[in-house]
């Protein structure tokens, strides 16, 4: 007992010489200054209170958006959609990592014959710290997944992959590529090997922290896995439209360079929520390269409100990000992508969707917020929503409900879709030619510089 009473008096001995607050408090200091770091194509939003809902005449009589104010955080919003470009480095990560893991397994299976390039790397040969390598060595993964499929080791990411079938390195090479990744045989034609889109998957955990906080338990109780197909829908270009030909979006959209600009299409909501979670994790991994311990707010969905919000641009009382109540300038130009007239769909310049930087910003910097496509946001959809949900960052998050609000309208949709509080929704898990996303991310505190 006199021992453990003279380490304690030791110890604070000790911290009293080294520091400097003369014993006074004043609160845990932090090694470095903190300031926000504004995601790169994002912008941001300041807090504030507006009047949410319709503030018009309600033509399609659905009196499901009242008028009321209510007050949004600041938060960081895209500037654009998501565009195909950047939605192909999610597809081909998915893609190239799971490539990689077949490529490593079978080097292990084979002896390393054939694949030596692509062998898995030892924790010794990795440049990991500590605790990295002992989750390695422990647990099998990093992010402490037992069902890691690299078996505790890590993949090589030096290596280029070969796709031209006639670069092969080698047979097992060959073997690997032709039995495990492209499309079986019976479903090739032309001597195609197509990468078979069915094996990309994403899975990720997250925790659901309202029924965490709302439920007693414990922590692994709420802990959720999800296991989302990555690849775009492209043969919405062709079901969307009954007796119309669409061929030529449903072969290229996705996949020809000339669209990498356009908004992507064909994705679900479920599929949205992946896509965060992984930009979440590509921004998060590059931090642990560089040895911070720091982590940055979640990319996710925008609420309903948050969304109409920033669609204003800070004007009130407006139909339109723009501010007046026409949908063409005093010139007589188009200020968004849509359906002006019956059977007219290129007369304001786009037949189908137009880049995803095209007509001119609102007030926020932020494009299409009208037009285009459609957009999913977080909230789910009900008629009641807006009496239901709090006057302070108003949101309805219901996991049984799976019609998702979408804003904005698209290119297919006449101008009442695109005015700042008309409200649409569709279901989760569907995916369609004129719905597409963008994400946001909370910005920490509430000073906000220059502003």
């Amino acid at each position: 007992m006199k021992k453990i009473s003279l380490y304690i008096l030791l110890a604070l001995i000790v911290y009293s010489c080294r520091s400097n607050d003369q014993g006074e408090l004043v609160g845990v200091k932090s090694k470095s200054k903190w300031q926000s770091e504004k995601p790169l194509g994002m912008t941001l939003i300041p807090g504030g209170s507006f009047t949410m809902g319709k503030q018009s005449e309600d033509i399609a009589g659905s009196l499901n958006s009242p008028t009321r104010t209510v007050t949004v955080r600041p938060f960081y919003m895209d500037e654009t959609e998501i565009t195909n470009s950047e939605y192909k480095e999610f597809v081909f990560w998915v893609r190239d990592s799971i490539v990689r893991t077949e490529l490593a397994l079978y080097a292990e299976l084979l002896g390393e014959e054939g694949l030596e390039d692509y062998k898995f790397l030892n924790v010794e040969e990795t440049d990991m710290t500590p605790y990295q390598q002992y989750m390695m060595e422990a647990y099998g993964s990093i992010d402490g997944d037992p069902n890691s499929p690299t078996q505790g080791k890590m993949l090589n990411w030096e290596e280029e992959i070969i796709w031209d079938k006639n670069q092969f390195p080698s047979i097992q090479y060959a073997e690997v590529m032709v039995d495990s990744i492209f499309i079986p045989i019976e479903d090739s034609f032309e001597g195609r090997r197509m990468v078979n889109v069915d094996k990309l998957k994403f899975k990720y955990y997250y925790l659901d922290q309202e029924a965490a906080a709302k439920n007693e338990g414990q922590r692994r109780d709420f802990i959720k896995q999800e296991t989302v197909r990555v690849y775009p829908d492209t043969t919405v270009w062709v079901r969307d439209f009954n007796y119309s030909y669409n061929d030529p979006m449903h072969q290229d959209y996705f996949y020809h360079e000339a669209y990498n600009d356009y908004p992507v299409v064909g994705i679900s909501w479920i599929q949205a929520k992946a896509f965060c979670r992984w930009r979440t994790k590509k921004k998060n991994d590059f931090l642990n390269t560089k040895r911070k311990s720091t982590t940055v707010p979640q990319f996710r969905l925008a609420s309903e409100a948050e969304w109409e919000y920033a669609a204003r641009g800070g004007l009130e009382n407006a139909t339109y990000p723009w501010g007046g109540p026409y949908t063409t300038s005093d010139r007589g130009c188009f200020l968004a992508n849509f359906k002006p007239t019956r059977g007219n769909y290129a007369v304001d310049g786009a037949l189908y969707t137009m880049e995803a930087k095209s007509y001119f910003p609102n007030d926020f910097g932020l494009y299409n917020m009208a037009g285009n496509v459609s957009e999913w946001t977080n909230t789910a959809y009900n008629e009641e929503t807006y009496y239901l949900s709090s006057t302070m960052n108003p949101n309805v998050l219901d996991s049984k409900n799976h019609r998702k609000i979408i804003r904005g309208g698209s290119w297919k949709d006449v101008a009442y879709f695109l005015e700042v509080s008309t409200r649409d929704y569709e279901y989760s898990d569907s995916a369609r030619s004129y719905i597409g996303f963008r994400t946001v991310q909370d910005f920490l505190g509430t000073d906000i510089k220059g502003n």
